[in-house]
Order: C-alpha cells, then sequence, then structure tokens
C-alpha cells in the first residue's frame, strides 16, 4: 500500500531508514550512484492529474531504485495569476489508484502552507536567461517556480535519482543545469514523450480538451511531423513547413515553433548539420499545450 506523507517532518521519517541505507553506498563522484546499491530511493516529481506519461516516469524510477516516491503537488509558484491553477485537474483519488496499482512506496502530497510557510517574500531559484526564452518569453515566471519547488522537493525528499519527462524539454534541460550549477547529489533520468495513438503528447492537460478542440490540439504533433520530413533541407524551409500547418488550423494559435540545438538550447541557423530539437507551444481555444521532437537537420 502506497504511504501517503502530508509533512515534511514525516517525509523525513518515513525516508530516514532508507537513506541510512544509502549515504554510505550511494555518494560519489559526481552525484552518480552504482546500479547495485541497495535502498536506493527515486522521486517522481507531478502535479497530479496522473496519465500514461507519468506511468512510465514511476516505471523508470523503478528500474533505478528499490523504493520510489511520487510528488502530487500543483505548485502555485510555476502559475501566472491568468493562467489555469485554480482549476488544474486534481483527481487525487484517481492518482492515488494509479499509484498502489504501479506499487509506488511513498506518495508526498502537501498543501501549499507546508510548503511555503508564510513569509514576506518566498526564496526563489531563478532559472536565469537560459529560463526567458521560448516557454519563458510566455511564461517568464513559470521557470523560477519549477526550480524552486524541485529544489525543495530534492531537499526534503534526498533521492538518488529523480525522473522527468521529455516532454517538458526546456524544464528538463533546466532541472539538470540547476543540478550541475548547486551541486545536487543525485541523478536526473529521462523518459520519452508518451503520445496517443493519433500523436498527440499525453498531458494533464489534455483533460480540458473537448470536441474540434481535440481534434486541433493534432496540430502540434502535425507541425513537428512537417518540421521533421523536411529537416533535409534547411532551417528556413522546415520551419516554415511546420508553421504552414498551424496556418490551416483555424482553432489553433501558435505562440512559436523553433529549432534549437538539442544539447545547448542555443538558436540554430541556416547550414547547421547534426541533431536538433523542434520546440512548440500553441493555444487550443483556451488550452495551451506544449511539444517537442528530436529531428536531423542536413544532409
Amino acid at each position: 500500500m502506497t504511504r501517503i506523507l502530508k509533512t515534511v517532518a514525516d517525509t523525513r521519517q518515513a525516508l530516514e531508514p532508507i537513506r541510512k541505507g544509502t549515504k554510505v553506498l550511494g555518494r560519489i563522484v559526481g552525484g552518480r550512484i552504482p546500479v547495485s546499491a541497495k535502498h536506493r530511493l527515486a522521486l517522481v516529481p507531478t502535479m497530479g492529474a496522473l496519465h500514461d506519461g507519468h506511468r512510465e516516469l514511476i516505471r523508470l524510477a523503478r528500474e533505478h531504485a528499490d523504493n520510489v516516491i511520487v510528488s502530487l503537488y500543483v505548485n502555485p509558484l510555476q502559475f501566472a495569476p491568468d493562467e489555469d491553477f485554480e482549476k488544474y485537474p486534481r483527481p487525487v483519488e484517481q492518482d492515488l489508484a494509479m499509484l498502489e496499482e504501479e506499487g509506488v512506496e511513498f506518495c508526498f502530497m502537501p498543501a501549499d502552507e507546508e510548503m511555503y510557510p508564510e513569509h514576506e517574500e518566498v526564496t526563489i531559484v531563478s532559472a536565469g536567461e537560459a529560463g526567458r526564452i521560448l516557454e519563458g518569453e510566455f511564461r517568464p515566471t513559470h521557470f523560477d517556480g519549477v526550480l524552486t519547488v524541485v529544489a525543495k522537493l530534492f531537499n526534503i525528499i534526498d533521492p538518488d535519482v529523480a525522473c522527468f519527462g521529455e516532454k517538458d524539454a526546456q524544464q528538463l534541460a533546466l532541472v539538470r543545469r540547476m543540478v550541475d550549477d548547486l551541486d545536487f547529489p543525485l541523478e536526473i533520468l529521462a523518459a520519452p514523450v508518451v503520445r496517443e495513438a493519433d500523436g498527440l503528447a499525453r498531458s494533464s492537460r489534455n483533460t480540458y480538451l473537448q470536441g474540434e478542440d481535440r481534434a486541433a490540439a493534432l496540430s502540434l504533433s502535425k507541425a513537428l511531423s512537417a518540421v521533421e520530413a523536411k529537416a533535409g533541407e534547411g532551417v528556413t524551409v522546415a520551419l516554415a513547413a511546420g508553421k504552414e500547418i498551424y496556418e490551416h488550423e483555424a482553432l489553433a494559435s501558435m505562440d512559436y515553433l523553433e529549432l534549437v540545438d538539442a544539447a545547448s538550447f542555443a538558436p540554430i541557423s541556416e547550414g547547421f548539420q547534426g541533431e536538433a530539437l523542434a520546440l512548440t507551444a500553441a493555444r487550443i481555444g483556451t488550452t495551451r499545450l506544449i511539444d517537442n521532437r528530436r529531428v536531423q537537420l542536413g544532409a
């Protein structure tokens, strides 16, 4: 049975026997932990509304640790005042049932006041300039909120590994950079994008999509496919092909469609050859979705 933990103190106490079993074995140069080490702990941070993409994260965590803890917490710091914090889906019973099905040992499910005790100002982890581009241009405070809550989870839980999805590619890159910059002694693992049968990337926000909006949401994956199909012809041609998909979908409003270096997220120019990351975000009615795909540019 999944043990539900609601306070920082209870969580640390519950995990102490596991931590005692790994402190000696699990801390080596660079934060890399031997796969053979016993009593390892893996964290899967989520905002709940779990779907098959989260199942893959949990199963990835299970491959690398003897104990798995999933956090269910809708983090207010990563939502702007005009975003969907209040209506974000919170099907707690359904989420806990999935954790039981997957054999998850622990669930950290704190209240806001537990995560952010009342102060005049909350200390924030800054994502820097890398958090102001792409997704950050449209959600300027988003990644500061993400990194702040992730850093708190790392400090509270002290996992050996933490698992994130590649669908949130920019978030994943920023978390990895934070782990390196702030010397968190853990390893970040990533699971591939999980898609519906028709290509739509799995997302908790997909529950907002109804009727024509659901069909229109396919414009994101179709735009990425178009970029991939034309990638051999260069950056300009590839992006134009993707943007044409959006132009023909009246219910989709594109925020961005960009090609960046897959390792550094730096912008790439015409003539670039090698692996790149195509990233896109669009609004389908009142629902904002993101997606990405790795593509090979050049010959």
